[in-house]
């Protein structure tokens, strides 16, 4: 009777799908879609992820795609994707000449960040959608404003009662010192029609209000003086509804940080974890009410902060449009909202649609996890000089990753080493090392990018318990003691006499299941990575292969969407594929972008028309390269040599490709050949030679390059000695590093110095070279493809800035201007 059931099931699921792939169930023929333009903090790689999957819904569709973007980097530019795209400026005045043009049927606003609704709303006004007969596709006009403006969008939720922090809308100073005095301080500061918190900010007192209004309101019209509620828990709900009034939640999220850090900026936690059953669907319930009031047609997002010792709650607001959550949920559920919006935007509704994803459902259902997925940000904030690494309401990070673990600890310590190597896990920083108790204290009272390695410190150099983190911080107990396990197994690691020779199978097998990696228990118990690799295989400890099953065992859910577990026992596929391997870029920072991922899903797709199978290895949940239809399989997971090797291992992988990840997979692409992994392309010892900064000069110097007089470090005297007989300025060039990191022109022996201590102990294990820097230099960028040495294609570009800008911060043109044909 079951089998029949699902049976059943499914042929309807197969017979709604077919009918969506028809056509628009709207009179639409052509459709344009809005990008987001330049990557910003808050407005990043999501949204070509996003963008690209509502242009591949209206391809399935049968529908003319029109794509503005002017963000060369994005896969939605593709030349294979839109049916026309325009590398024009996202702005109201040019998307009217598109529009008068092309001559759209349709315009779809959502998925392109705030910039494309900013832009959608600005149409509206201007008049133009009316004139040219283009109908907002999905979300309507009316409700993306209201969803925007403060003050109407809490007086919609009055109606329906739903409670909302007590605020005033303003717009001028006065009027925020006005209502910060009849609300009491302190308060939270919002700005409309604004990106990543921007403009917003906590007040204490008049002074701090009148110095943050005045910032606010110079750059939004509109800001929302409200209630602070600092502390309490923030939560988040995606959801979906279509024009017939069905409506899903398909993820709820919770920050592991109290209500005061931005969500962009926030440790989030999905599915929640310290919700009780009646608080879980209080919200949510609340939230599809607001979806239905508010007349949303596709997908949004609506947060609450939700007070800790009671069922009160507030919304802190709804994106009407799809978002980095969005982004996040998408991956972390294997429901693909975007694709789905897009549809909805064509007048289908869920009942209608396949998830695409598992196959067996509608895209009416709301997904159900047997698994943790953990969020964390990347900031680049060390990048830059005189910057606060405080964190707050208005959003910082460049970049985010995304963990998936039977466990909170297990997927807690792979997303920390994820957003950066350098990481061990769960630990403390070197850089984290406060001077005394009071300092400690401030620190983890105040957020800043690097509060979980004080938490860490804390925790296990200063022995505070839960309670005590508690009371300092906010954080949830429940968060703080799964914590404190991570922190037992570090300690039991750590202790005197523990070698790897007397770390039994039970210990080691458990440290695992808690998310250690290799590297770092070989750290605490005094030997190599190596090593612990090689006991733990001997003792036949691996880690398994599980699917992401958001259908909770009712019915099979053949995704390719994968991640590796130690809380296991068995894997979910046979490796019987032998796929080739392409690593992806990893998180996105200052250096490496979205334009890794381009080149991950160039790599891939060309890969398929060979009729090669591919296995994807990426954590990064902003990219269309860990989307589902892109690659055979995808392994949401590290980038570390530990885990790259594994999976390498399990799939019996035919191959791996490390050139189109930038520099993560870089930086580990040695030490895979030489444990018999086999890398195509380039060889990694000719990698080694071009990224090994003395191997590289030496090479030049052979076959006869000219380039500036060089030397390598062997100590400061020997670099001062060279620059003063060479003559500054000179410039420190470190190895193996990305964007340019470390690399400095030093004009005296003082920043020498200063350049030269930085340098190393940014790429400690590789020399540093210093070079004769050459003022008034012309700087050109070559770009090849070679094969066997010899150049096939290539092109070059010339920078407008003399020699000494990095080329992504240079202003380049193509082709060169000033060079002569020889």
């Amino acid at each position: 009777a079951a089998r029949a059931h699902y049976s059943a099931k499914n042929a309807a699921v197969a017979a709604a799908s077919k009918l969506a792939q028809t056509g628009a169930k709207l009179d639409v023929k052509k459709v344009l879609v809005v990008g987001s333009g330049g990557l910003s903090i808050g407005q990043a790689g999501e949204f070509d992820y996003s963008g690209s999957q509502a242009i591949k819904a209206l391809k399935e569709s049968s529908i003319e795609t029109v794509l503005v973007n002017p963000n060369i980097a994005t896969v939605q530019t593709s030349h294979e994707l839109a049916d026309h795209v325009y590398f024009s400026p996202v702005t109201a005045e040019y998307l009217e000449q598109i529009i008068a043009k092309e001559r759209p049927d349709g315009i779809m606003l959502a998925f392109g960040g705030q910039t494309a609704l900013n832009c959608g709303v600005q149409l509206e006004k201007m008049g133009v959608l009316a004139k040219y007969a283009v109908r907002v596709l999905g979300t309507p006009v009316r409700t993306l404003e209201l969803s925007e403006d403060r003050d109407l969008f809490a007086s919609a939720l009055k109606e329906i009662g739903i409670p909302v922090a007590q605020s005033t809308a303003v717009t001028t100073v006065a009027d925020a010192l006005a209502a910060a005095a009849e609300i009491k301080y302190p308060v939270i500061v919002r700005s409309a029609y604004a990106l990543g918190g921007l403009g917003s900010g906590f007040a204490a007192d008049a002074a701090e209000l009148q110095a943050l209004a005045s910032q606010s309101l110079a750059l939004s019209p509109q800001i929302l003086v409200e209630r602070s509620m600092r502390g309490w828990k923030e939560v988040e709900y995606e959801v979906v509804r279509d024009s017939q009034d069905n409506c899903v939640t398909v993820c709820n999220m919770e920050n592991f940080d109290p209500l005061g850090i931005h969500t962009g900026d926030s440790i989030v936690v999905a599915p929640s974890q310290t919700l009780s059953d009646e608080e879980y669907h209080m919200l949510r319930t609340a939230a599809i009410r607001i979806a239905r009031h508010v007349g949303l047609v596709g997908e949004c997002n609506v947060q609450y902060c939700l007070n800790p010792d009671s069922l009160e709650y507030c919304v802190i607001e709804m994106n009407a449009r799809l978002s980095r959550s969005s982004a996040l949920a998408s991956k972390a559920t294997g429901y693909p909202l975007a694709f789905v919006a897009a549809k909805i935007g064509l007048g289908w509704t869920l009942p209608e649609l396949q998830n695409n994803v598992t196959q067996s459902t509608t895209a009416c259902f709301e997904p159900s996890l047997d698994y943790v997925v953990t969020k964390i940000p990347r900031w680049d904030l060390a990048k830059f000089t005189h910057v606060s690494r405080d964190i707050g309401s208005c959003m910082k990070s460049v970049g985010e990753v995304m963990a998936i673990g039977r466990t909170f600890e297990e997927s807690l310590q792979k997303a920390i080493r994820s957003a950066d190597p350098s990481f061990a896990g769960f630990a403390p920083l070197a850089g984290c090392a406060p001077a005394d108790d009071a300092e400690l204290e401030r620190m983890l009272q105040n957020p800043t990018d690097q509060r979980l390695f004080y938490l860490a410190y804390a925790m296990l150099e200063r022995g505070y318990s839960v309670e005590r983190l508690h009371a300092l911080t906010r954080i949830d107990r429940w968060f703080l003691h799964k914590l404190d396990n991570i922190c037992a197994m570090h300690n039991a690691l750590r202790r005197p006499h523990q070698t790897l020779q007397t770390l039994g199978r039970a210990q080691l097998e458990t440290a695992k299941r808690l998310g250690f990696a290799d590297a770092q228990i070989a750290r605490l118990v005094s030997a190599s990575e190596d090593d612990v690799r090689a006991a733990r295989r001997q003792l036949g400890l691996r880690p398994f292969v599980k699917r992401i099953d958001t259908l909770a065992g009712e019915v099979p859910a053949p995704t390719n969407y994968l991640y590796t577990t130690y809380n296991a026992a068995t894997d979910d596929v046979a490796f019987d594929e032998r796929g080739t391997m392409v690593l992806g870029s990893g998180v996105y920072r200052i250096g490496s972008s979205v334009e890794f991922d381009w080149c991950g899903v160039s790599a891939t797709r060309a890969l398929r028309e060979l009729g090669r199978k591919t296995v994807v290895v990426n954590y990064n949940p902003e990219t269309v390269s860990t989307d589902f239809d892109e690659c055979d399989r995808l392994y949401f997971d590290e980038l570390s040599y530990e885990r790259v090797r594994d999976i390498y291992e399990l799939e019996g992988a035919a191959g791996v490709i490390v050139s189109v990840g930038g520099q993560l997979p870089q930086n580990i692409a040695l030490r895979l050949h030489r444990n018999d992994v086999r890398v195509l392309g380039t060889s990694p010892e000719s990698i080694d030679a071009a990224e090994d900064r003395h191997r590289f000069s030496q090479i030049l110097d052979r076959i006869g390059v000219d380039q500036p007089a060089w030397k390598e470090l062997v100590s400061a005297a020997d670099a001062e000695a060279f620059a003063d007989s060479v003559g500054y300025p000179v410039l420190v060039r470190p190895s193996y590093v990305l964007s340019g990191a470390a690399m400095n022109v030093a004009h005296d022996a003082s920043a020498l110095r200063a350049h030269l201590e930085l340098a190393a102990s940014v790429s400690p294990e590789h020399p540093v070279v210093v070079t004769k820097f050459i003022r008034g230099a012309r700087e050109l960028d070559i770009d090849a493809v070679a094969y066997q040495g010899q150049l096939i294609r290539h092109a070059v570009s010339e920078h407008v800035e003399d020699a000494g800008v990095h080329s992504g911060d240079a202003s380049l043109i193509l082709p060169p201007a000033s060079l002569t044909p020889d």
